[in-house]
């Protein structure tokens, strides 16, 4: 059954370009001059999608998206501007508008944007019995913070607009991010996450809009960027507030015009992705300190969600835990770990300043550690104990460690982690050359029982 979209403009021409382009599209057309017309054709018509101007002459766009919103939510509608009006495109967005378009309207840019509308209102239409069907990360628990989030995240998955996700590292943006991507109209396309801060400067704009052959020395083949991966898909830009300055500026002429062009190439191509981001960090400080820029602050901060840290929602612990746990068991629930209550107890009693993602490596590190299926509070190893945060003042420990720093102690400075790493890798590589890799003599000889080799094994990918 052909879908209809109901065109709203007082430009006889502009309405007659719609109608020829759509029907082209093997669409219906509905037309009306007015906010009233449009009105009556919601009623009568009931059609799948509404493009509308903003200025009309009993009216202005804006209230016809606020009128859609409430009485016809399920019918996505999309704001005809003027070019440049950035203002108004955000205000149309914010209002509930499903994306914008700007005059002299571009057909190609008009066609993907109404094939993107009318997935949606079918999914809107048809989909309801299948909510929950999509894979991927969910958001755990029932504590109202996160019922309002795992709500609004379903409804800003109906829109284009570009939405800012913001909350401590380890509480699960990139899940909300991905959230919003399965239950729209692109959820059957990629998705696609990057760190901003894990790629070196000089080859930012490389990965993020591609290059061709040639183009700097190693550059031996065209490579798509970021940008392409994600076509008719969604793009996460994660810690966007370490983006270079200079990146910045190419950022925002790849949303204003939805166009990129590869490090290079003398073409320019146009590009279809839904631009989510995130940052642990106060995007209003950067601007304010002059890291970030205003103007493409108040493009990708049309939406803003915030993600509670794990310590404001204790009350999802179990719910978290028992998630967490039934993963790490794998395909056999029998060998699902157990927590004893005491081990719960002292998780609520603790800070975590690393969130969620804290609390999965706390499990999976006492899981491997313990004995049997049960884990109990002493298999528990907290950053600075239960409860406890950490102290501004050095310790006595510390401070004597300092004064008698040796060159080997100096290299594990700035990346502790790493270089424990590093240390944990060698030792046990020696003993699995000395073992002749016999796993249970090297577990051993190591003083640790087979389990605990094996999850350190995984971890420092020494698996064969």
């Amino acid at each position: 059954m052909s879908q209809t979209v109901l065109i709203v403009d007082d430009e006889p021409a502009i309405r007659e370009l719609l109608d020829i382009t759509l029907s082209r599209m093997g669409l219906n057309t509905l037309s009306a001059a007015s906010l009233g017309e449009a009105q009556s054709q919601l009623q009568e018509g009931h059609p799948d999608l509404c493009l509308t101007d903003m200025r009309l002459p009993d009216g202005n766009g804006i209230s016809l998206v606020e009128y859609i919103q409430r009485d016809f939510p399920d019918v996505p509608v999309a704001m005809i501007t003027a070019h440049g009006s950035v203002e108004t495109a955000i205000t149309a967005l914010k209002a509930g508008a499903f994306d914008f378009i700007s005059k002299p309207i571009e057909l190609e840019r008009l066609r993907t944007l109404v094939s993107t509308a009318l997935r949606l209102s079918e999914h809107e239409r048809n989909g309801r019995q299948q909510q929950g069907q999509h894979t991927g990360p969910q958001l755990i628990g029932d504590t109202p913070v996160i019922t309002i989030l795992r709500h609004q995240a379903h409804k800003l998955a109906r829109s284009q607009a570009p939405v800012h996700i913001q909350g401590e590292s380890g509480s699960g943006k990139e899940v909300v991010a991905r959230l919003i991507h399965n239950n729209g109209p692109r959820a059957s396309a990629p998705f696609v996450a990057v760190n901003c801060g894990a790629i070196p400067h000089e080859l930012m704009e490389s990965e993020l809009f591609g290059h061709v052959k040639g183009s700097f020395t190693g550059a031996t083949r065209d490579k798509p960027g970021l940008f392409q991966a994600a076509g008719g898909g969604t793009l996460f830009l994660d810690e966007v507030a370490d983006l270079p300055l200079a990146m910045q500026v190419k950022l925002l002429r790849a949303i204003q015009e939805k166009t990129i062009r590869p490090v290079g190439s003398n073409e320019e191509l146009q590009t279809d992705v839904r631009l989510l981001s995130a940052t642990h960090k106060d995007l209003a400080d950067e601007v304010g300190a002059g890291r970030f820029r205003n103007d493409l602050y108040y493009r990708i901060h049309v939406i803003d969600v915030q993600v509670p840290s794990l310590r404001e929602r204790l009350d999802d612990l179990p719910a978290l835990v028992d998630s967490i746990l039934t993963r790490i068991a794998g395909d056999d629930p029998s060998q699902k770990p157990i927590l004893a209550d005491s081990a719960l107890a002292a998780m609520r009693s603790y800070h975590f300043p690393g969130n969620v993602r804290e609390l999965e490596n706390i499990l999976e590190r006492a899981w491997a550690l313990s004995e049997g299926r049960h884990i109990e509070a002493a298999d528990l190893q907290f950053a600075s104990g239960p409860g406890s945060k950490t102290s501004t003042a050095p310790s006595k420990t510390a401070a004597m460690a300092h004064r008698s720093a040796n060159p080997e102690a100096q290299d594990a400075f700035g990346d502790l982690e790493g270089y424990l790493e590093d240390v944990e890798r060698q030792i046990i590589s020696v003993a699995l050359e000395q073992c002749r890799w016999n796993k249970t003599a090297t577990a051993r000889l190591l003083g640790i029982s087979f389990r605990s080799l094996r999850y350190r094994l995984q971890k420092l990918q020494l698996e064969e």
